[in-house]
């Protein structure tokens, strides 16, 4: 059997392998919770998160996270809960629509001795959307580098950021690298709104908001620049905004 070689020369040149390797992972904002990939990856819950967080984290459409993982509305998780992300699931059906959001809890979760079914609303569609924020488009959506899911509009600090459509908050917080205090609005069975890098939340998880309802403010990015980061996602897919919104 061949001997296994260790001293100090191969001992840091190992070192530094494993922090470099450590670096460029942090890079491409892998999350430290996320194990594995191809077909077993897992999503540890930390307190704060909810499905649909998770969901747009990832990409994923919530229904369909929701089906293989056999969790069924309001959606509740709770923390340190594995959340499968890939594998194999059926299409899922339509839900009943808006209806407001868990967030994860830190205890673990008690079987109740009798459920109570949510109200049956039909999905509506979304009659029009609405410019959440006056100003000028600084960054564009593309799927290319660099990547923007999508669209930066410039804004003052403290400006008032609206809800782009009728819907219902499904996340209010600061989980999400890179999105600073996010707000995420569902609109129907098949489209999400999100609004990032604000200054204060004026809204909480499970409110219910009208199109130019004031459910943020804007803030700054690390860059110092003051703007509103707006994202639409259908299916759990990054849209062009820009194709949704009015024409000015």
């Amino acid at each position: 059997m061949p001997k296994r070689i260790w001293n100090n020369k191969t001992g840091r040149s190992g070192l530094v392998l494993l922090l470099l390797v450590l670096l460029i992972t942090g890079c491409a904002g892998l999350s430290p919770f996320y194990n594995g990939g191809g077909g077993s990856g897992t999503y540890v819950v930390r307190k704060g998160d909810t499905l649909y967080s998770i969901a747009f984290r990832y990409g994923l459409d919530y229904k369909s996270l929701a089906q293989m993982n056999n969790i069924r509305p309001p959606y509740t998780i709770f923390v340190d809960q594995a959340i499968r992300l890939k594998g194999s699931a059926q299409l899922p059906r339509k839900d009943s629509g808006p209806v407001a959001s868990k967030s994860s809890s830190t205890s673990s979760p008690k079987l109740p001795s009798k459920t109570s079914k949510a109200p049956r609303v039909a999905s509506a569609p979304v009659a029009s959307w609405r410019w959440p924020l006056k100003g000028d488009v600084i960054g564009r959506f593309s799927l290319t580098q660099p990547v923007n899911k999508g669209i930066d509009i410039a804004g003052g600090k403290g400006n008032a950021v609206t809800s782009a459509a009728d819907g219902v908050v499904v996340y209010a917080g600061g989980n999400l690298r890179g999105y600073g205090q996010l707000v995420i609005v569902k609109h129907n069975d098949n489209f999400l709104s999100a609004y990032g890098n604000n200054e204060k939340l004026l809204v909480k998880e499970g409110a219910k908001v009208k199109a130019g309802k004031s459910i943020a403010r804007v803030g700054k990015t690390a860059a110092n620049v003051e703007m509103l980061h707006f994202e639409i996602r259908r299916d759990g897919k990054p849209v062009d905004p820009m194709k949704y919104l009015p024409a000015r």
